[in-house]
Parts: structure tokens; C-alpha cells; sequence
């Protein structure tokens, strides 16, 4: 059965219908997935109860998948990580981010699942790093386009939310030796489209390298602000057993945090990627 695919903003996004996730991905299947993802940017499932298992098999389908170090994940398959709001503190994700941005091969996407939500709110947003880029004047993208900026995986994790306990600190401080702060560019050509993208977030970059202090703080604060513009977003109200699957490289996100204290359960499962360039 081919996948029909129903765009849903100039921007990004797109609704997919016509594949079980559940089942094990043809080739053709795969590739059109992909081309999907690469078209639309994020890509929405509707009614697709995956276990962890079935989860992961589909993320691994598109690379190789990462552990997070800090959020907890499902025992039998780590590569699953938890975010329910029962058990751990996730104010980390209402703020635009994209991914462990402080790994050296930030993510190439995450596939989603909604596994418990509340009656009503708990929506997430995206963001097209490429349109917030193409947008830009001339002179701007080609200033940005010879910077770099410092990804610190401490401004989304702080220590006084991760290191409560006596196990906690030490586990904590064991991740940021693991995880010190390292540069991106602030502009990331996409390896496979070639469109280039603002590859900065509010949830993990620090400051631009070569800038002096007061002038880093302004400039981010104005491309932060920029690439969030509602021209460049989608939201996407979640229902049950829902599937988003995302491209990580050219995409930032927003969760909504409006529901407490109802609680909330997703299960992600996050692609490695590439040394942005």
C-alpha cells in the first residue's frame, strides 16, 4: 500500500497514512519515509501503538540509536527513553530546543510515541530551521554563516533539577565530564538536502564564539527569537498512540507544558547523526 502524505503547513509537517510502524519497514517503505522527512521536516502517525520494542526497531531503521544520560528510559529497551511527568521533572522541554545538541554528533531525528496524555493540553511545537534561515537578509546569513557557537548540555539539565540525591550528584557529575561543553556551527548545511538551517537553541547553546560577551547575548537573543516566528512553526495536538518522527538536523521543538498537574507519558527514541558542518 503506498503512504499517502498530506502536507500541513508551507513550512513543515505532513500527516502520513498507509504504513504499520509496528511492522517490520520493506526497503521502498523505508526510502519513502525518508524522502518524506526530508521534504516536510517532521512527519505526524496517527494510530500506531508501538511497544519499545517495535519503537526502536522502527527509529533503528534510519541509524544508529543513542542511550540518553540523564532521562530514565524502558529497562528491556534503554535505547527508549521516558518522559512521564510522574516521575520526572521535564520543564527542560518547554523551551525551544533541539536535541543533545551537546554531543559531538548531535541526533538526526527522534520518533515520538504518546503513551498517556492528559484531557487536554500537552501540544508540541516545531520549528523549520531552514525557512527561519532562508528568511534572513543576505547580509545577516552571511555573517552567521562564518560563526560558531558553545553547546552546554548543563543549561537544560541544571544541577539543582538532576543532582537532588546523594546518587544523583554523583551520576550528574559523571555526565558533565562525559558531555563538556563543545562548538557547532551556528549555520548547519543539511548532509543529505544541502539547505542550510540556524543551528542554534535556546535549550543548549551558550554563546557565539567569536563574539565579545554583550554582543553574542543580542545576536542570540534575536535569532532565538526569530526562528520561532509563527511563519515557521506547527503545532500538533497529540492523541493517543500517535507517532511523530522528526528530522533533528533542521528542526527545533517546543512541549508545551500546560497540564499539570494531569500527567503526561511519551516514549522517545533518538537517532545518531553526523559533526554538523
Amino acid at each position: 500500500m503506498p503512504l499517502h502524505i498530506t502536507p500541513l503547513s508551507p513550512a513543515l509537517g505532513a500527516v502520513v497514512s498507509g504504513v504499520e510502524l509496528r511492522d517490520a519497514l520493506s526497503d521502498s517503505t523505508q526510502q519513502a519515509i525518508a524522502q518524506a522527512l526530508l521534504d516536510h521536516q517532521v512527519l505526524f502517525f496517527r494510530d500506531q501503538p508501538l511497544t519499545p520494542q517495535q519503537q526502536a526497531r522502527f527509529a533503528a531503521r534510519f541509524g544508529d540509536l543513542h542511550i540518553h544520560p540523564i532521562y530514565p528510559n524502558v529497562p528491556e529497551q534503554p535505547e527508549v527513553l521516558v518522559l512521564d511527568t510522574a516521575i520526572t521533572d521535564v520543564a527542560d522541554n518547554a523551551i525551544w530546543h533541539t536535541d543533545v545538541t551537546f554531543l559531538p554528533t548531535p541526533a538526526l531525528g527522534a520518533v515520538l510515541a504518546a503513551k498517556q496524555l492528559p484531557a487536554f493540553g500537552g501540544d508540541t511545537l516545531w520549528a523549520s530551521s531552514s525557512a527561519a534561515y532562508e528568511a534572513l537578509s543576505a547580509p545577516l546569513q552571511q555573517l552567521l554563516d562564518g560563526l560558531t557557537a558553545t553547546h552546554d548540555f548543563t543549561r537544560s539539565f541544571p544541577l539543582e533539577r538532576f543532582g537532588t540525591s546523594a546518587d544523583a550528584l554523583e551520576r550528574y557529575h559523571q555526565v558533565q565530564r562525559q558531555h563538556p561543553p563543545l562548538s557547532h556551527p551556528v549555520v548547519r548545511t543539511h548532509p543529505v538536502s544541502g539547505r542550510k538551517g540556524l543551528f542554534v537553541n535556546e535549550g543548549f547553546t551558550a554563546r557565539i564564539n567569536e563574539l565579545a560577551p554583550a554582543e553574542s547575548d543580542a545576536l542570540l537573543r534575536f535569532l532565538f527569537a526569530h526562528a520561532t516566528r509563527p511563519e515557521f512553526t506547527i503545532r500538533w495536538r497529540w492523541q493517543a498512540n500517535d507517532v511523530a518522527f522528526w528530522d533533528n538536523r533542521i528542526t527545533q521543538h517546543y512541549a508545551v507544558d500546560d497540564y499539570r498537574p494531569a500527567r503526561r507519558v511519551m516514549h522517545r527514541a533518538t537517532i545518531l547523526g553526523d559533526v554538523p558542518v
